[in-house]
């Protein structure tokens, strides 16, 4: 009987859902806002589970959270020599002048942290509000806040132009460390869940 009254129960995922459609589809300010604040309170509410929770809101915490991740995912990297010959592999094996390998790892940078922050069951992530209608705002936020940790970390550390390497060769160090940022950052904004604060939506500036 227990067993059944629980599963009976309506699970607080389902009512996010229903409750973040209904925010979308009103235009009122007031009402949208009281719907917000349904939003705070169900979240709120004591659950067994709340590593599931969804994720739906896209806050300067959330920002914050990708930087220190980038940060200790990276440190291990940068003090590794093994990261000069990766990036002068990437720069010299070319077809038709064109770097394959170079260009081949940021697509590959970009794919796995889409499949961190979207694919992998770590937390149920939505898209909301994108950047010209197509672009995630969490995901852009991920590679941007990590390629410029990983700029910084490098320039910072003396690792872009030691033993005087060609200007692609530094492109290609710093995608490097951009890779473990990167990962290190999405792993950093989804595992502690939703984070309170003020959405970062145009229309919130």
């Amino acid at each position: 009987m227990e067993d059944r009254s629980e599963k009976d129960q309506p699970d607080v995922d389902e009512v996010l859902d229903e409750l973040t459609d209904l925010r979308d589809s009103v235009e009122d300010d007031r009402q949208r806002e009281q719907v917000d604040k349904t939003i705070s309170l169900v979240t709120q509410l004591p659950r067994r589970e709340r590593i599931r929770r969804r994720i739906g809101k896209y806050t300067t915490r959330d920002a914050a959270e990708t930087f220190v991740g980038g940060i200790i995912f990276s440190l291990p990297l940068l003090v590794e020599d093994g990261v000069f010959d990766i990036a002068e592999h990437f720069t010299t094996t070319q077809v038709l002048n064109v770097p394959v390998f170079l260009i081949a790892n940021v697509l590959f940078i970009v794919l796995v942290t889409v499949g961190l922050v979207y694919w992998a069951d770590f937390r149920r992530v939505d898209v909301s509000k994108p950047i010209l209608g197509f672009i995630p705002r969490r995901l852009f936020g991920i590679l941007c806040i990590s390629f410029m940790v990983a700029t910084g970390m490098t320039l910072l550390w003396g690792r872009a132009f030691d033993g005087d390497p060609t200007n692609i060769e530094v492109i290609g160090r710093i995608t490097i460390i951009w890779a473990a940022a990167a990962f290190g950052g999405a792993i950093g904004d989804i595992l502690p869940g939703e984070s309170q604060g003020k959405d970062l939506a145009p229309e919130n500036f």
